[in-house]
């Protein structure tokens, strides 16, 4: 059966939030809130919902992807879809409907409307997919409507907004799970099943990346992501967006369960290659023809934990390179590296294992999740599956009673490398520290384990 619904009235009393609380807590300080602290959220079960209902903020490029997955998934009713993009709010109706499912009320009138759909009584999850400064104010109020919110990466981006989230999750007790999909690929999930098993060693030095050039959203205006993300490249220069390639690696270094992040440096290239690409590409009098991009063209952080371990995290989205997440984890007994996927171990680690030459050790350390659900992953979402691997073992552990495997401390840890890199930059790449949101409960989380 569905959780009860809960009168919003009530759940304010009762979790002592409010807009004032808020406010406090927008007004603390930005590296650590010891004194605002709810009840932990790691590991938190809820009783378990016979059917997921859902309401969607946001459905356009990302967005309607999502509802294309749960309109693939048993146990799942599409409830209300908020955009105030006519189209695009039509075309995700349409998706419903042609399946033969109930049209979702819509919610069209205003970037705020979004604020009368969490009013229902009959949404269990939000799924937000809109511009990055929406996320928190998006996902904090459904929270506070009682809901669980899911919202896109990165979680947020500034450091007190990702307290915010983290303090509304506590208060609340409502999952905030950002939508990391790259830690459900088959290699990420095959390589966190070797780190478990050992395979590797003592882990010692992780690299992750986001290298994707894409200047072509550029081309969007008015409407679409480059219509708004193009923007942030002229206002903020460090890692823009770090979370794809860092979320698999933290897991596998088991980061806010048995260590957590503790400082780093960051420094940026010369910013060249958007403001040339515009000027080509784009006649006087166009919007972005004469702007002027801060961002440098590759950002470069380096991290520490608390136990020692260390990390490389690079940004880029703009210069002539083949896409890359990097994804190399190294231990004591050997190395993973990604693109091209390749193994070396202890005693035979004269040369890289490639190719054919890992169908072994996929064969011996394929995630049990993969095995059990990944060809019909593969049928039914985006990026080789992840898209709808994430969403179907999301809505299994909803509809079970289950923790989910990234907590709000997941991603405002992985999120927070973005202003964090920001600070690191402007300071001529000093060392930053990491604001510790589990407030030590990292010390006692246990790792993320490989379901089976």
């Amino acid at each position: 059966m569905s959780e009860p619904t809960i009168n919003r009235r009530d759940l304010l009393l009762a979790t002592g939030l409010s807009t004032a609380s808020l406010a406090l807590a927008s007004v603390a300080g930005a590296t650590n809130r010891e004194n605002q602290k709810g009840k932990s959220v790691a590991g938190l079960r809820h009783a378990p919902l016979k059917t997921v209902r859902v309401g969607f903020i946001g459905v356009g490029a990302r967005g309607s992807g999502h509802v294309y997955s749960h309109l693939r998934l048993e146990g799942v009713e599409i409830k209300a879809i908020c955009d105030p993009h006519l189209p695009s709010a039509n075309a995700a109706v349409k998706q419903c409907t042609d399946l033969g499912r109930p049209a979702p009320t819509l919610y069209t009138n205003g970037d705020k409307d979004y604020l009368n759909m969490v009013k229902r009584d009959d949404i269990d999850i939000v799924v937000i997919a809109t511009p990055w400064v929406t996320h928190a104010p998006m996902s904090i109020a459904a929270m506070r409507a009682g809901m669980h919110a899911f919202v896109e990466v990165p979680m947020a981006t500034t450091i007190d907004d990702l307290w915010d989230m983290v303090d509304t999750a506590e208060q609340t007790q409502r999952h905030c799970m950002m939508m990391e999909n790259v830690c459900y690929g088959r290699e990420e999930l095959m390589v966190l099943n070797m780190v478990r098993q050992g395979v590797l060693g003592e882990l010692l030095h992780g690299e992750g990346a986001y290298i994707h050039d894409l200047r072509g959203q550029m081309n969007e205006v008015g409407h679409g992501t480059g219509s708004w993300r193009t923007l942030e490249y002229t206002k903020r220069n460090g890692n823009l967006y770090p979370t794809h390639g860092l979320g698999p690696v933290a897991q596998y270094m088991s980061i806010n369960r048995g260590d957590r992040f503790d400082f780093m440096s960051s420094v940026s290239s010369n910013s060249r290659v958007r403001e040339t690409y515009a000027k080509e590409h784009y006649p006087v009098g166009h919007p972005h023809h004469g702007l002027k991009f801060v961002c440098g063209d590759i950002n470069t952080s380096i991290i520490r934990t608390v136990n020692g371990k260390t990390l490389m995290v690079q940004w880029d989205e703009q210069l002539p390179r083949p896409y890359n997440r990097l994804n190399l984890i190294q231990g004591t007994k050997g190395v993973w590296g990604g693109y091209p996927d390749r193994l070396a171990l202890d005693g035979s680690a004269d040369d890289w294992t490639e190719g054919d030459g890992l169908k072994k050790f996929y064969d011996q350390y394929e995630h049990p999740l993969f095995k059990r659900m990944g060809e019909e992953s593969k049928r039914n979402g985006g990026h080789g599956g992840m898209d709808f691997l994430m969403w179907w073992r999301t809505i299994y552990c909803l509809r079970n009673g289950e923790p989910l495997d990234q907590d709000v401390y997941d991603g405002a840890s992985w999120s927070v490398v973005g202003p964090l890199s920001e600070k690191s930059v402007k300071n001529r790449g000093r060392s930053v520290d990491f604001p510790d949101f589990t407030r030590g409960n990292w010390k006692t989380t246990p790792p993320l384990g490989i379901v089976s």
